[in-house]
């Protein structure tokens, strides 16, 4: 497989992830290997050492902890999924507070600070209807206005990624980065096979999500995409009142061309639209975003918002970048045991509802490794 290029080819978000797990001796067996080090996989990791202290995790990251989907989100936490409430998902937000909350306290942690987690609502924007006293009212293809408001809100990525690696790591989780998993062989007890040796598991966790979608099984059930992403410099609070954006509520449109936004902690707007889809190998991995399709996608968002009001025409943009993320044709999350072996779960496919999802279903995913939950009907592959 052609090396990562990610950092390079993918831009540079704003969030900073300040941690690297400590070089440690990677054990020859473990009772479970955790494959990828985002959202999920490390909330995994350390639900797993929170709830079982005698049972042995690994953590697998190909790259750095956080280079995918986890660490280029735009931080948006939003409810339920993106194919809506599902039967016995119960309340995500509500879960999410309370796995970070417990993980925080085990590990001494303050993580519900530290990760900048606020939940004020979302709006959900159109440019057909509106609820009265609207605060956005922009020009983009129509005027778009509030037309409801749900459950949501944010959180700084980075420093969520680093808050559950550190939870992870003081849990004693083995974390071990530049461990690109090349395959598994399955048996009464799996190996997963990377560059430099060789690991042995009872059982494994594939939170990979979009990316090595031939080792979870994924390659002809889901469908890979970059999305794309740009932040502004800060903002006075002037200048976020009269745009709408004061009360700093994330917002996505409902209906088409789509724009979501959110406003950061210093006062600067991340927004994003559009999906690069890969090239004929089917792999988001080489994508790079300063190629004519990404670049032209970026020119286009950028004029659309300097676009969207009076007083934006001179708007600096700061980054941009770009962030895998997967979909399914039924838009429900694939939450199953592995096509090759009951050993393995395959957890992703969040479709733009991973930043509270993924580490709920992580955590859920560490009960069903240890026997104490069962696999919800809507996540099975087939």
């Amino acid at each position: 497989m052609p090396p990562l290029l990610l950092q390079n080819a993918w831009g540079q978000p704003p969030w900073q992830i300040d941690f690297s797990p400590a070089q440690q001796p990677l054990p020859k067996s473990v009772d479970f290997a955790i494959i990828g080090g985002g959202f999920t996989g490390l909330a995994a990791a350390a639900w797993l050492r929170l709830l079982a202290p005698e049972k042995s995790v690994a953590v697998l990251e190909a790259g750095r902890i956080g280079a995918g989907a986890s660490g280029r989100t735009g931080g948006m936490v939003l409810a339920e999924s993106a194919a809506g409430d599902l039967p016995g998902l119960g309340d995500v937000l509500a879960g999410l507070t309370r796995i970070l909350g417990e993980l925080g306290g085990a590990s001494g942690i303050s993580l519900l600070e530290n990760c900048e987690l606020a939940l004020p609502g979302a709006w959900e924007i159109a440019r057909k209807g509106g609820i009265a006293r609207s605060a956005i009212s922009w020009n983009d293809s129509g005027t778009l206005r509030v037309v409801n408001e749900v459950p949501g809100g944010t959180v700084n990525p980075g420093k969520l990624v680093e808050g559950l690696a550190r939870a992870a790591d003081r849990l004693r989780a083995v974390i071990v980065e530049q461990a690109r998993v090349e395959r598994v062989d399955w048996g009464a007890e799996a190996e997963l096979m990377f560059a430099g040796g060789k690991l042995r598991a009872g059982k494994i966790l594939f939170a990979t999500n979009s990316l090595s979608l031939d080792l979870s099984g994924l390659s002809d059930r889901a469908h890979p995409k970059l999305t794309l992403a740009a932040s502004t410099a800060p903002l006075g609070e002037e200048q976020l009142e009269a745009i709408g954006l004061s009360q700093r509520k994330p917002f996505y449109t409902v209906d088409f061309p789509y724009l979501w936004g959110r406003v950061c902690r210093d006062n600067s707007i991340v927004w994003g639209a559009g999906l690069v889809g890969p090239a004929d190998s089917g792999s988001v991995e080489q994508i790079d975003i300063a190629a004519e399709e990404p670049s032209r996608m970026f020119a286009s968002l950028e004029r659309r918002i300097r676009q969207l009001r009076p007083g934006l025409e001179k708007l600096n943009f700061t980054h941009r970048w770009g962030g895998p993320i997967l979909f399914r044709d039924s838009w429900t999350p694939v939450f199953d045991r592995h096509p090759a072996s009951s050993s393995g779960i395959v957890l992703g496919a969040f479709a733009g509802h991973g930043v509270a999802l993924s580490v709920y279903l992580g955590a859920w995913a560490a009960e069903i490794m240890l026997g104490r939950r069962d696999l919800p009907e809507w996540g099975r592959i087939a």
